[in-house]
């Protein structure tokens, strides 16, 4: 799976600014993730920002005092040079919208566009004038993980992603945990149907784990919770990643969303396939030290070196 975080976009955006012409005067997002970076872009070289509609409606948003801006005098200006930026592009299907209705609209010659993305695929890039990195699938970004079709393929733990975990006092195999599995507030509600959810909860709190889940909107296909009679024999077997490992392989699944960084490594040892892990925000691969985030911050000279070459090799294929 490749995933990028937060930190690695703007890590990735600081290192596409070298390469992104000078003279823009307007950066406008493509809502809703292609906000983030053109809001990053327009922050570092201190150009006005706004969004397709404003960009139609020939207005910015409000830049505060280290950038003066008169809507009326920058949309005068003669060839208005404009960045127009989304986060990644797959299909280009949005794109097209977006060209379509931004030339539609501001057929006027004065206006020069052009079109960029941090992250294509080879299929695409020839859509845009600029990109940053050839990303191939199946990947994810920390912004729209929950809400990506990645899900479908997955298989997600509960407490701890959904949910937060159990504090000690509530987890007591009695009335306090019921309490708790009934009335917990979600931490992140998908917006996709979630493959195989995958809990260390007991099989005996499955009918109050699947109203929970139904209260809140929560689809999946399948819901694994552990056949065991107790939570002290849970706790004698000890056996939670290798447990989760088993259906990560039994189900085929493309990824595992963990929410503990133990049981991640582990998982991901055991069936030599990726994990993701909550609790740290990082992918883990079967070889721990291979985790991205890891290389990043163990040998950082390495770790751009390997990220220039990539991006040598993508301009030449």
């Amino acid at each position: 799976m490749n995933y990028k975080s937060f930190e690695n976009l703007s890590i990735d955006i600081r290192e596409w600014l070298k390469d992104l012409p000078d003279d823009y005067d307007l950066i406008v997002g493509i809502p809703r993730s292609g906000i983030l970076p053109a809001t990053l872009i327009a922050l570092y070289k201190n150009l006005p920002l706004t969004d397709v509609e404003g960009l139609i409606q020939k207005r910015v948003l409000y830049p505060g005092k280290r950038l003066v801006v008169n809507n009326v005098s920058l949309f005068k200006r003669d060839r208005l040079k404009i960045l127009i930026v989304d986060d990644s592009i797959s299909s280009g299907s949005q794109l097209e919208t977006v060209k379509n209705k931004v030339h539609s609209l501001l057929s006027d010659d004065k206006y020069i566009f052009h079109y960029g993305v941090v992250y294509t695929t080879r299929k695409s890039r020839h859509l845009v004038d600029f990109f940053y990195e050839v990303l191939k699938h199946p990947r994810c970004f920390e912004w729209n993980i929950f809400h990506s079709a990645v899900l479908k393929k997955s298989c997600v733990d509960i407490d701890g992603i959904l949910c937060r975990d159990p504090t000690k006092n509530e987890n007591d195999d009695g009335s306090k945990y019921v309490e708790f599995i009934k009335n917990v507030k979600p931490l992140i509600i998908p917006t996709v149907e979630i493959g195989w959810l995958v809990t260390c909860r007991l099989e005996k709190y499955r009918e109050m784990t699947e109203e929970w889940l139904k209260k809140y909107g929560i689809k999946y296909d399948q819901l694994y919770m552990m056949d065991i009679q107790d939570k002290e024999t849970r706790i004698a077997l000890s056996n939670y990643a290798e447990y989760k490992a088993k259906i990560y392989k039994e189900t085929r699944a493309e990824f595992f969303l963990e929410s503990s960084k133990e049981q991640a490594i582990k998982i991901a040892r055991i069936c030599n396939k990726d994990v993701y892990c909550y609790e740290d925000n990082k992918v883990y691969k079967p070889n721990s030290k291979l985790n991205t985030g890891m290389i990043e911050d163990e040998n950082p000279i390495f770790f751009r070196m390997i990220k220039k070459i990539k991006k040598l090799f993508n301009t030449l294929i």
